[in-house]
């Protein structure tokens, strides 16, 4: 037995600088993928950063991009861990889950070096279906917006897919305007204007309980000349 112990400790002693290693790429690639994009870096760059040499990252990671989705599974991982404490902290109020959840992240979009969701980021740099970051990303994606119907639902919203879709967009327009105003931006008051969205679905008259208001004829479209392209955009 005891001589079973010893023969294992050298494998044991070499994983270790192994483990250690690819932990401190994982810990460089979170920090150089988050403030400059996943395409930006260059496993060079890396493995420099890291003080490792370049057959440990491959030995810890198959590829860049297997690198990219398990630095997007670690972010998904604390996504939800903020969103479900949010969540625990108002156990029987689904308006004040959600509404503690936006407080902490219109506090963090607000934050110098703010660089919006690193998920929604990665889906607009690999447009292309079926790539391991788009994958986490969409998959992300996907499970928020179906958690916002849901609350929305919990709040008895008269149409909640509409009101957790409202949701998503504000939350979305947040990661986009928190790296464009930082400190004192509109990403600051997401929980507010999300408060005024929920509350015209849950209080008051119903949306088209009233006729609407006659509104003139919108002009006939022009017909473009024989030489002239449509636009794209």
């Amino acid at each position: 037995m005891t001589r079973s112990k010893t023969l294992d400790q050298p494998a044991v002693a070499a994983e270790a600088p192994i483990k250690r290693a690819a932990e401190r790429i994982g810990e460089t690639a979170r920090e150089l993928f988050y403030s400059q994009g996943i395409r930006a870096v260059g496993v060079d760059e890396i493995v420099t950063r890291a003080g490792v040499t370049k057959p440990s990252l491959y030995r810890a990671y198959a590829s860049k991009d297997e690198l990219a989705a398990a630095y997007l599974r670690g972010y998904d991982g604390e996504f939800w861990a903020r969103f479900d404490q949010a969540a625990a902290s108002h156990p029987a109020d689904a308006r004040a889950q959600l509404l503690a959840w936006l407080e902490g992240l219109g506090q963090r979009a607000t934050q110098a070096g703010y660089r919006g969701c690193g998920l929604t980021n990665a889906a607009v740099e690999y447009p292309q279906a079926g790539h391991p970051a788009r994958v986490v990303a969409e998959a992300n994606k996907a499970e928020l917006r179906r958690r916002l119907r849901e609350l929305a639902r919990r709040m008895g919203a008269r149409d909640a897919d509409a009101l957790g879709d409202g949701l998503l967009l504000l939350v979305e327009g947040a990661y986009a305007s928190g790296q464009l105003f930082g400190e004192g931006g509109p990403a600051g008051i997401i929980a507010q204007a999300a408060a005024t969205l929920i509350d015209a679905q849950t209080t008051g008259e119903a949306p088209g309980s009233k006729p609407p208001a006659q509104k003139p004829a919108p002009p006939a479209p022009r017909k473009p000349a024989a030489d002239e392209q449509p636009s794209l955009f």
